[in-house]
Order: structure tokens, then sequence, then C-alpha cells
């Protein structure tokens, strides 16, 4: 075993402490809370309670368009990434709803794995975006783990991400890709996205923006959820389909992001996946 190498992670969030908790707990026990860097976005924002030495930034909020808010924060971001590289060998960034994973079978903490592992660049997990499935899960409780409630998946290319990092680079928005570099997806990891995990928690949430959005939702539903609610489920076998096919296809229009030749499968979370204590 190689000795462990510094590895921080990275977000940004704005009205976003349940995740944010969340995100700090995970990947505090994964590297250290004194090696995670968050951004508030807005000097109002609450600091979650299990914040613990974690470094944090508060900037002001600046109102701006989606596409222009996207490019802000991932400037942002890439900045502190940039930084940060001058004393961490590596860099994890992603949203504050994103867990990157390792696979239980590698016997490896995430720490381990990525200390290990000979990384050109950047570093995928296969994207997993985790739904309610309407007729067979509960209401979210928001005091135990995800893993515990929600079984299923749809296996999407938005967020199989170039999280991972090792020299400085600039993400696209959302971290779906690297400007003038291509990605390598990891066999054995895997970025869960749980923004889609309650549809109660999105109803809320809509309500807030308005009615508009609140009858959007209800009348259009929401696409993950919609998605493992009605379609048939997959078993694991999937998954190394999936990677395999991402690996080696890419859209036309965007060569550095992965393809599926429209494919949407959902599959059912592999138990072992629970061990990950998400």
């Amino acid at each position: 075993m190689k000795k462990l190498k510094k590895i921080a992670a990275i977000t940004m969030a704005r009205d976003d402490e349940f995740f944010l908790s969340r995100w700090i707990a995970y990947y505090g026990k994964q590297f250290g809370t004194e090696n995670l860097y968050i951004l508030l976005d807005g000097l109002d924002q609450n600091i979650p309670e299990n914040a613990g030495n974690a470094h944090i930034t508060k900037l002001p909020h600046k109102p701006m368009s989606r596409v222009d808010g996207d490019k802000y924060r991932i400037g942002k971001l890439s900045e502190l990434a940039h930084k940060l590289l001058k004393k961490y060998d590596i860099v994890v960034g992603c949203d504050s709803d994103e867990f990157l994973i390792v696979d239980s079978k590698t016997k490896q903490t995430l720490s381990e794995y990525l200390s290990n592992k000979k990384i050109n660049t950047t570093l995928s997990g296969l994207g997993l975006d985790v739904g309610q499935h309407l007729h067979k899960e509960k209401i979210l409780d928001v005091n135990a783990p995800f893993l515990e409630q929600r079984e299923y998946a749809l296996l999407s290319t938005r967020y199989t991400k170039p999280v991972v990092i090792n020299k400085p680079v600039f993400w696209g928005s959302g971290f779906h890709s690297i400007k003038r570099h291509n990605f390598y997806i990891d066999k054995n990891l895997y970025l869960l996205h749980f923004g889609a995990i309650d549809m109660n928690m999105l109803e809320e949430k809509a309500k807030k923006r308005g009615e508009d959005w609140l009858n959007h939702l209800k009348r259009r539903g929401n696409g993950t959820i919609n998605a493992v609610t009605n379609s048939k489920i997959q078993n694991e076998k999937w998954l190394k389909i999936a990677c395999t096919l991402q690996t080696y296809f890419r859209p036309i229009y965007a060569l550095r992001k992965p393809a599926m030749f429209g494919l949407k499968p959902v599959v059912k979370i592999p138990e072992r996946f629970k061990k990950s204590e998400i």
C-alpha cells in the first residue's frame, strides 16, 4: 500500500444546508474535515453545524441568469482548485448533492483507492442519478442514510463527471467536462447524485419558487423520478455495460462528454454500496 496522498474536496452551495451537511459528513470521513473547502454563495448563508474545521468562505451573492451563474461558480471553483493543487496531490470537486464512492469490492477506502491510482490529469466515476420510486419507497427520513431508503438509480451520462483532478484545469459548468481534456471513467468509482431523492422535497423547493414551478412539477413530474418509477429495473451487469459504452462513445457535438446511444437504463443499486454510509 502506497503512502496516502493529500486529497482535498471542494464545493459551492447556496440555500442548500441539508445536502451540504451530508456532503461535509461524507467527505470529512473520507479525507478529514480540515481538507474540505466550501464556497458559500451569499453572506447570509448558514454554516452547517457539522462543519468542524472545514475551510468555509462566504462570497457576496450576485443575481445572475442560470447560465451566467453556472459559469461564475465553476470559475471560482476552478480557481480554488488551482491554488489547492500547490499543496495537495488531488482535488475532488462536485456539487453538494453528489458523492463519489469506491466499490467496496476493492477493499479500499476512497482515499486509499485514489492514492494508489495512477491519474492522468482527471478521473471520473460512472454517474448514478438516484431517484425515489413512488410506488415502492416512502417519504425520505432526513435523519437516516440515503441508501438505506433508496434502491434505484438512472444510469446517467449527465452525472459521469470528471470530478477528480491532479493538475490545474478548467472545469465546464457543473463539473460536466474539462476544457481541452478527455476523461477516464474508472470501473470502481461511482458518482451518486441525490437531487431527485424525494418528490416531497422537490415540491417544497418548487413551492418556494412560485406556483408556476409547483404546477409544472405536478403536471410533468421529475425526469429521474419518472424514469425510476416507470422503467423496468435492470440488474448490476448494466454498470459494466454503461461504463464500457461511456468510455468508448462520444456524441459528435460534444466529443469530451460520454454517450449511451439514448439508452437510459434504471438499475437496482448494489447492496454493497450501502457500506459507503451515505
